[in-house]
Parts: C-alpha cells; structure tokens; sequence
C-alpha cells in the first residue's frame, strides 16, 4: 500500500518524533516502505535573514543537521529499513509538502505536539497546515 513514507523530524524536539517514529516504523515494516526523515531548517539565505548571521552559516548549519541527523537514524531506526536523510529551508509545513512532492512520498506521519494555543490543543500549527494542504495521505499520531 506505501512504497515511500516521510516523516519530519526537528531534532530538537523529542515531541516531535517520539509518538510517530514507531508508528513509521511499523508501516515501513509491514509494507516494505522506504523511510525518508525531512528535517526542516529556517531560511538563513533571506537577505533580510541572512545579514544578521556568519558567511556560509547555512551551509555549516546543513552540515551540523546531515550529522545529526545520521547519528539519529541509526540510534532509532533499524537497519533493515532503507532510510534517507533530507534537509529542507522553508517554512516547516510548506518545506514538507515540498520534500513529499518532490519525494513523491505516499504518506506523511507527523506527530501532533506543539501545544501553545488552543488550536494547537486539537492538531498543532504545522499538522494542521499539512493535512490541509498535502495532496498525499497524512497520517497524524497525537
């Protein structure tokens, strides 16, 4: 049913990958599915954004991510499921949505954490923006 299944990940927050990592995991599992981990990062190359950081800070920040997120993999998933690393700069939902259509992904998993307002309470900012907005399935795991 799923060849290839997304699923984002901010490695500073655990409440962003501890409910649906084995949830992703299971699904690849079961249906022989590729794992592909989106980190998002926020666009330093702006240059409204980017004047206030060091030259090639985006590029040192990709690097610090790729390693990061390698270190991750391999502590959380197992080795049996073919995994790939991908970094995005945008805006979190618009960046997934895009590493889903350009990964041609036929889920995203996301988990459900950000609890700031009410709104929040019930999905979450960025949930919310990717089912609305996602042409493919989007599972949420709260």
């Amino acid at each position: 049913m799923y060849q290839k299944i997304l699923l984002p990940v901010d490695l500073n927050e655990e409440s962003s990958w501890k409910k649906a990592l084995p949830t992703a995991i299971t699904l690849c599992e079961t249906f022989g599915a590729s794992l592909h981990i989106v980190t998002v990062l926020p666009e330093f190359k702006m240059p409204m954004v980017g004047a206030y950081f060091p030259k090639n800070f985006s590029q040192k920040a990709h690097e610090a991510i790729s390693e990061a997120q390698h270190a991750f993999i391999k502590a959380h998933i197992p080795e049996s499921i073919s995994t790939q690393s991908v970094i995005v700069d945008g805006s979190p939902w618009e960046a997934i949505i895009k590493a889903g259509k350009r990964l041609d992904v036929d889920l995203i998993v996301m988990a459900s954490h950000n609890k700031r307002k009410f709104v929040d309470y019930v999905l979450g900012p960025n949930a919310e923006h990717v089912v609305h907005h996602a042409k493919m399935s989007v599972m949420i795991v709260r």
